[in-house]
């Protein structure tokens, strides 16, 4: 992984043209100042996926071309990928944590949203909690990583809300049913490339109330291990992704409600609550 920080986003056209699959492009923007002039201006990138056609640029087209700059307020944020595998760590939110076996579980891709889409909560789903989670984006395909070589398989950080329905987690020891419904997993605004991710402040803000903070280091196993634990049985993919775990302060969502996940460094992600069919 690169030591130049910028941000990729995948986005869409606010005048997206109609198509078999909606448009999407991918832009890239270096200013260090994420909210001044120049961090409102973007530049359209070729796909950082190019081995997986999930992620693939629309075709080209007029004020949508390779190398042209395009004002934020031209777009609306995706899911920064569309990615293959969704891995979560389970019980890695400190040192009772690490005293266990790593383990991982697996969110539905179809689980995925992006910034500002409603999660929606169905009728009878019970206690549901959001996670904010420091968010690993893979950049290339990779098998059995080392601790040495862990971060070359990384693009980069994003933001990820590990949405999970409590009750089912209880009666549901894969845990499927509690972390796989639809827009569960929101992912977003965009991917940080160049974070350094030590130390980062994680926290939840539920309905205005700012939820007390921790930090990456709380985390019982840490990027690079979680990167080898994962890939020493399966080959990670181009834009799969992986949320490291949750050591904050989290609180219940209800329709009605709104949750913003903020991470150090990448900045928030913000999601209102609405009831489900």
């Amino acid at each position: 992984m690169t030591d130049a920080k910028y941000r990729l986003a995948r986005v869409r056209p606010l005048d997206a043209v109609a198509a078999p699959l909606p448009e999407q492009f991918f832009v890239r923007n270096d200013a260090a100042d994420f909210d001044g002039p120049e961090g409102q201006l973007w530049q359209l990138v070729p796909t950082p996926f190019p081995a997986s056609p999930a992620n693939q640029n629309s075709a080209e087209r007029d004020g949508w071309n390779v190398g042209q700059s395009v004002g934020q307020d031209k777009f609306t944020f995706l899911a920064p990928c569309n990615p293959a595998n969704v891995f979560g760590m389970a019980h890695n939110t400190g040192a009772p944590g690490r005293a266990l076996p790593p383990q991982a579980f697996h969110k539905a891709a179809s689980s995925v949203v992006g910034p500002g889409d409603a999660i929606k909560l169905s009728p009878g789903v019970g206690y549901v909690d959001p996670e904010a989670e420091l968010t690993v984006v893979v950049g290339q395909q990779a098998r059995n990583l080392t601790m040495e070589n862990a971060r070359e398989a990384i693009l980069g950080f994003t933001i990820g809300n590990d949405v999970s329905a409590r009750d089912a987690q209880k009666s549901d020891e894969l845990w499927i049913s509690a972390k796989s419904p639809d827009t569960f997993t929101p992912l977003g605004p965009w991917i940080v490339v160049g974070l350094a991710d030590q130390g980062v402040p994680i926290n939840i803000v539920h309905n205005g109330t700012e939820l007390t903070a921790a930090s990456s280091d709380d985390l019982g196993w840490g990027v690079e291990e979680i990167l080898v634990y994962l890939s020493s049985f399966m080959t990670l993919q181009p834009g799969d992704v992986i949320m490291t775990g949750f050591p904050a302060e989290c609180r219940q969502i209800t329709p009605g409600d709104e949750v913003i996940c903020r991470v150090g460094g990448i900045g928030e992600l913000r999601n209102p609550v609405v009831a489900g069919e």
